[in-house]
This record gives C-alpha cells, structure tokens and sequence, in this order.
C-alpha cells in the first residue's frame, strides 16, 4: 500500500471520476429501487473494482509482470476479471430479480457487460500507471544524468588542479635572494594563478573579474618568455564586467596561441586577444600566427578536448566556438550568452596591478 499513499492524488481523482460517472448512470435506481440500493450498487460495483485493479497494480505486476512471468501474469489478470464479473453478476440477478423485479434475468445475462467493464477499467488503470511510471523514470534519469555531469566536470577540472607545484612554488620563493624582485615578481604572478585554480575555481561560476586577472597574469608570464620579434596585443573592453564565467575557459585558447605561435625570424610573430560584450553576448577572440610549412594545429591536447566538453556541458545551446586554421593564421572565436548570469560584483581586490598590464602594437 506504499504506493497508494506516495501517489494518492492521482488515485483519488480517478475514484471520483470513475464513481461520479457510475452514479450518473445508475441515476435510474433512485426512482426504481430507492436510495438504499443505489448506494449499495455504487458500493459492490466500485468496490470490486477497486479490489480488482489494486489486486492487479499491488501483488500481479511486482510479483508476475516485473519478474518476467508473463504467461502466468496473463492467466493471473484473466482470472481477476472474470471474478469481478461473477461477483457483480452476483449482485446484478439480487437487483433485478428480488429488488426490482421488473425482468428476471439469469446469473449469465450481464457477463458479457461486465467482463468488458472489467478490461475497460484495467486496461486504463493500467495507462495510468505506466504514465506515472515513465514519469518517475523520466525524473530519475534527469537526475541521473545531472549527477553524472557534475562527477565529470569535477572531475574534468581536476585535471588543471596542480596542487603540488603550488606547494613546492612556495618554497622556492622564500629561496630566492630578496634582491632579485623580478624572479620574485614573476613567481608571485605563477603563485597567484595556481592559487585562483586551487581556492577559487570550486564553484560553477566565478566573477570575469578573477578570470581576466587569471588571463592577465599568465600573458604577463608569457611576455618575459618572448622576445622583440613578438608582438602580443591585448584588448579588453570596458563592458567585459559584472557578469560570471565558468571559471578556466577562455586559458585554453590562450594557452594554445602562444604554444603555436610561429617563430620567423624575418618578420613579427603574432598574438592578439580580444574580449567584448554586447548586451547579452560576450565574446573572446584569439588570433595567432603560425609557421606556413605546419600543416594544422594539433588540437587534440586534453586541454582543448577539455574545454570544449565543458562548453557543451555548461553552456548548451547558448555557446558558439569556430576556429579558422589556415597556412598562416590560427584563429578562435568563442561567443558565450550570458542570460541571466549577469550580476554586479564588489571590486576584486589585487585587480589593480593587473589592469596595468599594457596592449602593444
């Protein structure tokens, strides 16, 4: 009876469909056989149905029709009509015959019209539940499914969470001689990046805020690996704010312009990188030269497959990314909606330094 309890609505507004109707037309007996009667008509004949389809739904199914014992499950709902319309043929000769006693009518006279009742009211008992069922199961998957993409994206974030380089960053910062601050600068710039990966990037969202100072810190990193014959240009719009952003996105894009940038030594090498909004909809460019004689990009890293899932997962529907690679240029173009993201955070402390990091042409 479990069931019946945890999903009573559907239950009782059946009931009163099927009662309301009995009684609308059985109305007759009021004036041939008296209140008395039409109560107890509406009682026998909803009762042994309730008897029949709760016998089906309770005890025929869990027991015959799930454990895959179909033939007797069929013997089994075979017998449970044919005993309600003995029961009520029963009641029907009691009524005509004794209370009425208006045609005298045999034990087998009503058979056929009861045994149909019986099928019609097991058959839609049984649409009822298999809807309800689908419905329960449906639920179940979603939230299956829902479980399934967080473990994945943890467990995809996971990947990018180097917490023993972060520990090891620490001591080597303390050995480094006081008067070397550029050596000090640039580890606190990497200390400062694995540390917004490590505390900070837990959640689904984060402030673009702490994402731009992340981006910042690690093209600053990347400037005093290039030399002269590289010219990496920056551009951030002023409206790329008060928004969230699933955290490490956009790194990956970054990450792979400077890993396949090309190297010509008789002209400049190029990185630009772009970020705009408008209205609703931000955007990231990334545009990277790239030596003529490579053939194509490897893009198969676990960071592009990476990012590229969690796209899909987090932002489906809502997300465009196209790449150009040609002979001499890579490009990226990743749009992201921002629907009901958009909210107004406090100034990101420490966001100073890092806005001072100048585009060059």
């Amino acid at each position: 009876m479990h069931k019946f309890w945890k999903y009573r609505v559907d239950h009782v507004l059946f009931w009163l469909a099927t009662v309301g109707f009995h009684m609308y037309t059985r109305r007759e007996l009021l004036a041939t056989a008296g209140w008395e009667q039409f109560i107890l008509e509406i009682v026998i004949r909803n009762g042994l149905l309730a008897v029949m389809i709760y016998t089906h739904l309770l005890i025929l199914i869990p027991r015959l029709a799930q454990r895959q014992r179909i033939g007797i499950y069929a013997i089994a709902v075979i017998g449970v009509v044919v005993l309600y319309a003995f029961a009520k043929n029963s009641h029907d000769v009691y009524l005509y015959n004794h209370v009425q006693d208006v045609v005298s009518k045999s034990f087998f006279d009503n058979t056929y019209y009861n045994i149909s009742i019986g099928i019609f009211y097991l058959a839609f008992s049984i649409a009822l539940h298999l809807s309800k069922e689908w419905y329960i199961q449906r639920k179940r998957l979603q939230q299956i499914e829902i479980e399934k993409l967080n473990t994945e994206l943890e467990y995809l974030k996971s990947q990018i969470n180097p917490h023993f380089v972060f520990n090891s960053i620490n001591t080597i910062f303390f050995q480094i001689d006081k008067q070397n601050t550029a050596a000090r600068e640039t580890l606190s710039r990497f200390s400062e990046m694995l540390r917004y990966q490590l505390y900070e990037c837990n959640g689904k969202d984060i402030p673009i805020e702490r994402e731009l100072t992340y981006l910042k810190n690690y093209i600053e990193l990347q400037r005093l690996r290039k030399d002269d014959n590289y010219i990496i240009t920056f551009h951030c719009d002023e409206k790329v704010k008060n928004f969230d952003i699933a955290p490490l996105l956009m790194i990956v894009f970054v990450e792979n312009a400077f890993k396949h940038v090309s190297n010509y030594s008789d002209r400049n090498n190029e990185i630009t990188i772009s970020l705009q909004r408008s209205d609703s909809v931000f955007t990231l460019k990334v545009m990277n030269t790239k030596d003529s004689h490579v053939n194509g990009i490897s893009v198969g890293g676990i960071g592009l497959r990476n990012v590229k899932r969690r796209l899909d997962l987090l932002y489906n529907g809502s997300h465009t990314l196209n790449i150009l690679d040609n002979h001499e240029m890579y490009r990226v173009e990743l749009s992201i909606g921002l629907g009901e993201r958009s909210i107004t955070h406090p100034p990101v402390a420490g966001s100073s330094r890092s806005s001072q990091l100048k585009a060059q042409s």
